[in-house]
């Protein structure tokens, strides 16, 4: 079975499937009562929602038409000015077919469209308002252009709350007839930070596996630490076993494939963890960054860390 097969699957018909986003999906359903709304602009983190909730407007809006009325374009793959200029124009100057006014285009991830391209598509967003309206969907609305954001209404998705995880799994293991435990459950939300597509992307994994998923299965598919791992090595490096700390941070490595990043991360979330005061707190986060900037700019990430560990020992060893 394929991956995202399942996030087609469980993708949500109605409007009351969309987790998470009350507030937004109750203003976009009085839109849709309507059969008017405003070009939209949905912005926030990956797997909260964002395309579900437009194709949900589709389905609403149009019925069983609502694949002639829709036109779905990911800007990721297609970011050239060329695309607004022919392929959405094309689209956007002919009528909609039945009783609603307007057809809907849809531009999965704009904030990679050029500005160039951002510029063709502001111009067209006017002419054709009698039409189409649009749909804009974007990781970070900062890399939107000013005039686009000032025609939209703009829609912050957030990640999901646990509550709706836990139901988004629930749902997913009763009809998978998966048997998942509660640590399971905990395991898949500390990963995921709300991103729904991934659970579903981590319980299709364990379910090649076996039909019984617990705590091990789902750190060991997503190669992610448990957090005590992490927390075990940052305490032996306090207590000054500097050796003893990085064997065991190269035993995590191997063990869950890490890169360097993926460890500096995990080491991010679990400083706040421990029982060191504020201020040593601040001086390993800042250390943190230090470490994660020269990773990405290329440095050697054994050495990078090696050098975090030191700190980290340096700062244990303080009165």
């Amino acid at each position: 079975m394929e991956h995202a097969i399942w996030t087609e699957k469980y993708r949500p018909k109605d409007f009351d499937e969309v987790l998470g986003q009350d507030a937004i999906v109750k203003r976009v359903e009085a839109f849709v009562k309507e059969k008017n709304m405003p070009h939209l602009l949905f912005t926030g983190p990956a797997g909260v929602g964002k395309t579900s909730l437009s194709l949900v407007i589709a389905r609403q809006l149009f019925g069983e038409s609502w694949h002639s009325n829709f036109l779905e374009l990911n800007a990721s793959d297609e970011r050239g000015i060329d695309i607004i200029r022919n392929k959405v124009k094309d689209f956007a100057r002919t009528r909609a077919i039945g009783n609603v006014p307007f057809k809907i285009i849809y531009l999965d991830e704009c904030d990679a469209l050029t500005r160039e391209a951002q510029q063709a598509l502001r111009r067209t967003m006017e002419n054709y308002t009698q039409t189409c309206r649009f749909i804009l969907s974007a990781n970070y609305s900062s890399k939107i252009i000013d005039p686009i954001q000032s025609r939209c209404a703009i829609f912050r998705f957030k990640p999901l709350p646990k509550d709706d995880i836990g139901r988004l799994i629930k749902k997913i293991a009763k009809s998978e007839e998966l048997a998942i435990d509660e640590k399971a459950v905990d395991a898949l939300y500390t990963i995921s930070e709300g991103d729904c597509r991934r659970v579903e992307n981590i319980l299709q994994s364990a379910a090649a596996i076996g039909k019984k998923v617990n705590e091990e299965v789902i750190y060991s598919l997503a190669s992610v630490a448990r957090p005590k791992e992490v927390k075990d090595v940052l305490e032996l490096a306090l207590k000054n076993k500097f050796i003893d700390a990085r064997e065991k941070l190269l035993d995590v490595m191997l063990n869950y494939g890490l890169s360097g990043l993926d460890v500096i991360r995990q080491v991010q979330k679990e400083l706040y963890h421990l029982d060191l005061d504020g201020r040593r707190k601040m001086t390993l986060i800042e250390r943190c960054g230090e470490a994660e900037f020269r990773m990405t700019e290329g440095s050697d990430e054994f050495v990078q860390l090696e050098a975090f560990l030191a700190t980290v020992a340096l700062v244990g060893s303080e009165k």
